[in-house]
């Protein structure tokens, strides 16, 4: 199988290019290495060092001939895309819509979009599915249902299947913190660094923590399937790619106090706006249509985030 992968050295995306080589996949990345790392992309990959909004990148995409596009370069910092809204969207946006493009005059099967749990905004039900109603709260979320509907408009005409995949709070080794990164990744380097890590908020809010290898098999096994990933029901081609399981702020961070081995404090600041209350996703929906539930347990995640953490501090 030809894939080709936007963002491929980053977090999610040097975990998957590992995990697609090894599976046999001819790789190609993109990747303008804003956010990602060389020390994340696999040898055996094709490299280009680009912006998907580059008008070059189409040209590159083409003479991959990909059977399957995974794309993940984004702007994903919630904190920047409420600073930039306009370039969020150009990058989120506009990035989808030249990756469909290309798709397209490629003679692609299939496209992935990494999406975002982001899309729903404060939940009127729980758990979320695919189906439930679409109100984001910050410019990010916007950004990321534009760009859903951006693969219907583009890629349905042309006959091209896709699937938006809306990833709950990933989190797992080579996870940045800071802009971009997740709690985890905030509370991991605080700890292994010897910094207060701080809840903002009550602490009681919820999240629906999903570790990135389960991530990455999500994206493996959407990949591989050989049915119609766009078809009606339910959200249509969306997917949520989850743990059905929600886990409170303060629980994950005395969890991660136990596997990072951190005796200090737990400092507390005001809630930030934009931050939802609760929120946990249904995964019933790609467990029905290609086969995929998440593996790991989120103890055995955080103790392998911990190590990995510590190691690298």
């Amino acid at each position: 199988m030809r894939v080709v992968v936007t963002g491929g050295a980053g977090f999610i995306g040097g975990s998957l290019v590992h995990a697609l080589v090894g599976g046999g996949a001819e790789v190609t990345i993109l990747d303008d290495l804003s956010t990602g790392s060389m020390d994340n992309i696999h040898p055996a990959a094709a490299f280009r060092c680009m912006d998907i909004t580059d008008d070059a990148s189409r040209a590159v995409i083409e003479a991959a001939r990909p059977e399957v596009i995974v794309h993940l370069a984004a702007q994903v910092s919630v904190a920047a895309s409420v600073a930039d809204p306009d370039h969020d969207w150009t990058v989120n946006v506009g990035g989808t819509r030249a990756v469909a493009e290309a798709a397209v005059s490629a003679g692609a099967r299939c496209v992935l979009l990494a999406s975002s749990a982001a899309v729903y905004g404060e939940p009127v039900e729980l758990p979320l599915t695919e189906g439930s109603h679409t109100d984001p709260a910050v410019p990010y979320g916007h950004s990321k249902l534009e760009a859903e509907r951006v693969l219907d408009e583009v890629l349905r005409p042309a006959g091209v299947d896709f699937a938006c995949l809306r990833f709950a709070n990933v989190y797992g080794p080579r996870q940045r913190a800071g802009g971009e990164g997740g709690v985890v990744a905030e509370f991991a380097s605080r700890m292994a660094s010897g910094t207060t890590p701080v809840i903002f908020g009550t602490g009681a809010q919820t999240r629906d923590f999903i570790f990135v290898a389960d991530v990455v098999g999500a994206c493996v096994a959407a990949a591989e399937y050989e049915g119609v990933l766009a078809g009606p029901g339910p959200g249509g081609p969306a997917y949520n790619v989850s743990t059905g399981r929600a886990t409170s702020v303060s629980m994950l961070a005395e969890g991660l106090r136990v596997a990072m081995r951190y005796a200090g404090e737990i400092g507390r600041e005001p809630a930030r706006d934009g931050d939802v209350a609760a929120s946990v996703l249904s995964p019933e929906k790609a467990a029905e249509t290609f086969g995929w539930r998440a593996a790991v347990d989120l103890q055995h995640g955080l103790g392998v985030t911990a190590a990995w953490f510590s190691r690298s501090r």
